[in-house]
């Protein structure tokens, strides 16, 4: 069942898919940094990890296609991975250049913290970005999320050195910026 949104739906991969998320994989603009470079993901590389995937309850990495509702256009994807259950878990995204700006990345950022926060019961959230990617961390920034760790010049991209990010988020801080929620498990 997808996650809903005003504009956007998190949904689950298909193999329809690999197309796009190995173009968004292998464009160091859509990237915080690549493991490759050049990058070199091919489309066969995401059709092995989708076919792998197994059936299963374990909640310890979702990955969500983000859709346009409208129109039904991939936007990108987002994720969560290293979950520990009722504790902390590690969110990514990444967005088609056409999309930027068009505020679906904020809203698929606050549906999958929404699911976290209230359906897994997560205490705090994270995600690792570079301050060299000034919309990555405004995103994070408008969605709560605060400077926890900053390794200065650890990365180097494009000829620059940037600072690397790791930045959370608190389930308290969560509920305080959406007080029409309510925080159902007890206090620690």
């Amino acid at each position: 069942m997808p996650l809903e949104g005003e504009h956007i739906r998190l949904r689950e991969e298909r193999e329809g898919d690999m197309q796009v998320f190995a173009a968004l994989r292998n464009d160091l603009e859509t990237q915080a940094w690549s493991k490759t470079l050049p990058p070199d993901y091919t489309i066969g590389m995401y059709q092995k990890r989708f076919e792998a995937r197994e059936f299963s309850f374990d909640p310890r990495e979702g990955r969500f296609t983000i859709e346009e509702r409208e129109s039904g256009d991939v936007v990108g994807t987002i994720s969560y991975t290293s979950l520990e259950k009722r504790w902390s878990a590690t969110i990514g995204i990444v967005v088609a250049k056409p999309f930027w700006g068009s505020g679906y990345a904020y809203e698929a950022q606050e549906l999958l913290l929404r699911f976290l926060f209230q359906e897994l019961g997560l205490r705090v959230v994270r995600l690792w970005t570079h301050s060299g990617i000034p919309r990555a961390v405004g995103l994070a920034e408008k969605g709560g999320f605060k400077i926890g760790f900053r390794q200065r010049e650890s990365i180097y991209k494009d000829g620059q050195l940037f600072d690397n990010l790791l930045m959370d988020m608190l389930r308290e801080e969560y509920f305080e910026r959406h007080p029409e929620e309510e925080d159902r498990l007890p206090k620690l």
